[in-house]
């Protein structure tokens, strides 16, 4: 029983981080009907130069709040710099810039911190928590991780469904053409999608680095649990990001735990076909048509 606690609050952690890193994913793809292949890059920098603000004496805090300005920067540049130029071409066009922007940032984070992997401090204690006697694999910082995606979610719920800005963005995404018409700012509403989504990317990196070593490449894994997790509960759809991120951290934590993590890939894959076979859609799919 101990073991089915540790696993489940674990994989809750785990799914945290993964509903995050989707929500990021499924925020570009409402905006831009694009699937951003260099989400994990870009959380990655957002995540070194947090690592580089705390190196240089600055306190968690700071960093965090770095994280986040830079995510709010590098997704805005992203959109306007390279994105827009593709905006009205081939899908494949997008897909090939992302991957390329991949590339580059990977590149870019080799030479300036190296590709030996580096410890990232945590915000609260690693240690579990202790009840009756029994140590749990749970922690105050998982606790914060948590915490902390609980409430960027309630916050793009509050902000889509009671805010100015968040009906802009909705109409811009479902009727870019009846947007404009109405005085929307469609291009400047694919920016603000864009720099958000990267905002929740940097919050994804740096609250999993201090479970990883941190490195260019540390966060691929995170990047294709963030991507099952968006396709399984709904590329149009972020409480299904979360709702999905949660099913599937918990669905990967048994599966590592009783049958082995050397069967976690492998289990990643199989929910994702499934899901794609069963309902492409996601199972907490939008609406094809909505009022905005």
């Amino acid at each position: 029983m101990t073991k089915f606690i540790d696993l489940t609050l674990s994989g809750i952690s785990d799914g945290a981080i993964y509903a995050a890193v989707a929500l990021a994913l499924v925020l570009i793809w409402r905006a831009t009907r694009i699937v951003n292949f260099a989400q994990g890059a870009m959380l990655m920098i957002t995540t070194f130069i947090a690592y580089a603000v705390i190196g240089a004496g600055a306190s968690y805090v700071v960093g965090f709040l770095a994280a986040l300005l830079s995510g709010l920067a590098l997704g805005a540049v992203t959109e306007r710099v390279l994105i827009r130029r593709v905006e009205h071409a081939p899908p494949l066009n997008a897909v090939i810039v992302t991957l390329g922007l991949y590339t580059v940032l990977v590149a870019v984070a080799g030479m300036i911190w190296g590709n030996t992997p580096k410890s990232f401090p945590a915000a609260f204690s690693l240690r579990g928590y202790t009840v009756g006697g029994t140590t749990l694999l749970f922690t105050p910082n998982d606790t914060f991780i948590v915490l902390v995606v609980i409430a960027v979610a309630l916050g793009l719920a509050a902000m889509f469904r009671f805010t100015s800005l968040g009906l802009q963005m909705r109409a811009a995404a479902f009727a870019p053409e009846v947007a404009r018409l109405l005085g929307v700012r469609v291009g400047r509403m694919f920016t603000v999608g864009w720099a958000l989504a990267a905002v929740a990317g940097a919050i994804a990196g740096v609250l999993v680095a201090p479970s990883v070593f941190l490195g260019p490449n540390s966060f691929d894994p995170i990047l294709i649990g963030g991507f099952v997790a968006a396709v399984l509960g709904g590329l149009d759809s972020p409480p299904g990001a979360v709702i999905g991120g949660l099913l599937l951290g918990l669905a990967l934590s048994y599966v590592s735990g009783y049958e082995g993590s050397a069967l976690v890939p492998l289990a990643a894959l199989a929910i994702l076909v499934l899901v794609l076979m069963i309902r492409p859609s996601g199972l907490f799919s939008a609406a094809q048509e909505r009022r905005v």
